[in-house]
């Protein structure tokens, strides 16, 4: 099998460095085309000499990772502790990517002369091949995530991104980033995947709807005055009061979210249709609500609501049917035990149903992958890369 990972617990950075490169040498042996590195805050000030370790040994094409508050390696979730992961594959064709943000002038006639906005700097243009998915790491501080995903989709439609967002440091310039031999406090790093193995993304956001679809009918930016003609508010304070379960009515209390549809041919809508944004206000006075992302008047949308249960279920229907001979994960640092109330939900459930496939990833401050086609950066979800051996019995000499 053209992966491997492993993962150590072991306090020491060097010591951990160690036993994971070992046992990803014996498994694999050297050159793999990607390896990815991912270690607690325990160990991202020695982040750079692990990384110098594992290329020096294993000597892949490329290399990259970052220092997150918890990593996924197996089945285990190692949550604010100390440890390292490696993960590592036989890819075919990959190049690095490393992006920043640049301040751009914007003045003009109409506009502020001194205004300035964020334009993404290091996209390679021409690619250097023609990339089947995006691997993607980035600072949430320095690093305008949705704005990339948004241009990306304007360039290159359809290429699926996956990935998250370090989440080693509360505040800018504590993250750790490496690509091969860089380490990086800022921007973002990846790696373009070309053909040679097969890629599928599962993206579980973990809501359950409540209610019914309702259209926008006045909205302004992230403010949702009225669904259907009627005040928001007021068409959720109705689903409350016409029989809605009381295990509901609690949920609301504790986070509300709403789901907005994203492609309004469809004659019906289920999972995986929508894009789960918060419910981040409310106002009584004029029946508004407050969502984390700009709606346009005319869209669909349905409120959904989290818990443990709800995240279990859809994260089980998703990878049903699913096959993988090597997977990486990135779940939000609010699901793990926060979520789950024990360890090692998410990475059990990718072992048990995908029949234990090397494993990797790290809790991150935002994930990023694709639903209904386009991608997005997400909160409380867990997105997963899988990879599959295109010509098993072409790999026999590994």
């Amino acid at each position: 099998m053209p992966f491997a990972a492993a993962i150590s617990t072991h306090p020491v950075t060097a010591q951990a460095t160690g036993e994971v490169v070992g046992e990803v040498l014996e498994r694999l042996g050297r050159y793999p085309d990607l390896v990815v590195l991912f270690v607690t805050a325990a160990h991202a000030g020695a982040l750079e000499d692990a990384a110098k370790t594992v290329r020096q040994i294993l000597e892949p094409s490329l290399l990259l990772g970052c220092a997150a508050e918890s990593v996924v390696g197996g089945g285990l979730e190692i949550e604010q502790e100390p440890a390292v992961t490696l993960w590592a594959g036989v890819t075919g064709p990959v190049a690095p990517l490393k992006m920043w943000a640049e301040q751009m002038s914007i003045g003009g006639a109409g506009e502020d002369p001194d205004g300035e906005s964020l334009r993404i700097a290091g996209w390679p243009e021409p690619l250097p091949f023609e990339p089947q998915a995006v691997l993607l790491l980035g600072d949430p501080f320095t690093f305008p995530v949705e704005g990339f995903l948004k241009g990306l989709e304007d360039t290159h439609p359809g290429l699926p991104v996956l990935g998250g967002m370090a989440s080693a440091a509360h505040g800018p310039g504590g993250n750790r980033l490496v690509l091969n031999d860089q380490l990086l406090s800022t921007g973002a790093i990846g790696a373009l995947i070309g053909a040679g193995t097969e890629i599928s993304t599962v993206v579980s956001q973990g809501c359950r709807p409540i209610g019914r679809p309702l259209v926008v009918t006045r909205a302004e930016r992230n403010v949702i005055y009225e669904l259907a003609g009627e005040p928001a508010l007021e068409r959720l304070l109705e689903m409350a009061r016409n029989g809605m379960p009381e295990r509901d009515i609690r949920l609301i209390n504790q986070g509300l979210h709403v789901g907005l549809v994203i492609d309004e041919h469809k004659a019906s809508f289920g999972r995986g249709d929508f894009l789960i944004r918060n419910v981040i206000g409310a106002d009584r006075s004029n029946g508004a609500i407050a969502v984390g992302d700009e709606v346009e008047v005319g869209t669909t949308m349905q409120f959904h609501v989290r818990d443990a249960e709800a995240a279990d279920e859809d994260l089980r229907h998703l990878l049903v049917d699913r096959e993988a001979d090597g997977a990486l994960l990135f779940t939000c640092n609010g699901r793990g035990s926060r979520l789950f109330h024990e360890p090692n939900h998410d990475a059990g459930v990718v072992e048990d149903l995908l029949h234990d496939p090397p494993l990797a990833g790290f809790f991150a401050a935002g994930e990023v992958g694709p639903v209904g086609g386009r991608n997005f950066l997400h909160g409380f979800t867990a997105s997963l890369a899988l990879f599959r051996e295109s010509n098993p019995g072409s790999k026999e000499d590994l």
